[in-house]
């Protein structure tokens, strides 16, 4: 009657799990690893960076914390 799907069409579960780690292996031996001296480098970038931001945002908070100071002094002279 119709048009029956035959199940032979359709992978298994298990052959696709196979193919997936064989997938897996083949692009898993595509990867470049980066060299110690590469990845130091790189490290040193990211811990400078977080140095400076820390910086940055201590002077904005010593700055806010200032201008919130300053705001508060004036409204309780205006009482």
């Amino acid at each position: 009657m119709g048009n029956k799907k035959n199940n032979t069409d359709k992978p298994s579960v298990f052959s696709k799990i196979k193919k997936f780690f064989l997938d897996y292996k083949v692009e898993f031996k595509k990867i470049v690893w980066p060299t110690q001296k590469t990845v130091f480098k790189n490290t040193g970038v990211v811990l400078t960076m977080i140095f400076i931001m820390g910086i940055f945002v201590a002077a904005l908070d010593v700055g806010f914390r200032g201008l919130l100071g300053l705001v508060m002094s004036v409204s309780s002279n205006i009482n």
